[in-house]
């Protein structure tokens, strides 16, 4: 009986994890949204991506109906116009 609670409560502890900078590259459009959804949810971005990619390895929603609505109107004024099925068609553009 002991493993089981033991098990039950590792859920409330903390778990100390490492960060390491990544260097990644993204479109342009998509970081501006995804980092006023940060502001809007007061966590770094980082945390942001985090959570979004645990979920999606989970294979659970992303984001609530509200944050959904949120994301919409964020998209249209940085005039991100397009969705994943669009971004296997996109080219580098040269500076």
């Amino acid at each position: 009986m002991k493993q089981q609670n033991d098990q039950m409560s590792g859920k409330d502890q903390n778990i100390k994890v490492e960060r390491v900078q990544t260097g990644m590259r993204m479109e342009k459009r998509m970081v501006k949204v995804l980092k006023a959804m940060a502001e809007y949810h007061d966590i770094p971005l980082g945390v942001l991506i985090e959570r979004i990619v645990l979920r999606a390895f989970d294979n659970k929603l992303v984001f609530s109906e509200e944050s959904l609505k949120k994301i919409k109107s964020i998209k249209e004024v940085y005039d991100m116009n397009y969705d994943s099925e669009t971004s296997n068609r996109w080219i580098d553009s040269e500076h």
